[in-house]
């Protein structure tokens, strides 16, 4: 228990400072590096799944990308660029704080649902697993809209 309720509150944290950092991000102008860098580093996370307890079957696998695709969906809404000055900027919006914190609330309660059949290293790269095909797909749809913004300057 110790363990859910402590990577719940890590995770509310994270939640909070990606909040700031997106609304840091949309006052400098975007760029593609800027877009492909978080799912790059994030990916490091992937090692996890080097140590047996991590591990998941591949019916797993499938589910947790899946659900973070979906979830992605919210983001990906959320995110619109925005010619100013000749450079692109992601576009502020407000829904975006509601839809992170949302998604936030839900997982949280799925980790308790999920966490009282599943092991917590398992778990643990179920979500990991579910995050990444969250984040790497709302930036590849964010990718591809700065690259047809960039085509019309």
């Amino acid at each position: 228990m110790f363990w859910i309720i402590s990577s719940t509150v890590v995770a509310a944290c994270m939640a909070t400072v990606m909040i700031f950092v997106r609304l840091r991000a949309a006052k400098k102008p975007a760029s593609v590096k800027k877009i492909i860098l978080p799912p790059l580093f994030m990916s490091t996370g992937a090692f996890m799944f080097l140590f047996p307890v991590f591990r998941v079957g591949w019916g797993q696998v499938a589910e947790a990308v899946l659900v973070g695709v979906i979830f992605s969906i919210f983001l990906i809404r959320t995110s619109k660029f925005e010619v100013r000055e000749e450079n692109i900027y992601l576009k502020p919006s407000k829904a975006f704080v509601f839809i992170l914190f949302g998604l936030l609330i839900l997982r949280i309660i799925l980790k308790l649902i999920i966490g009282q059949t599943i092991a917590f290293g398992e778990m643990s790269g179920m979500f990991f697993l579910l995050a990444f095909g969250m984040i790497f797909t709302w930036r590849l749809a964010m990718l591809r809209q700065y690259l047809q913004l960039e085509k019309t300057l």
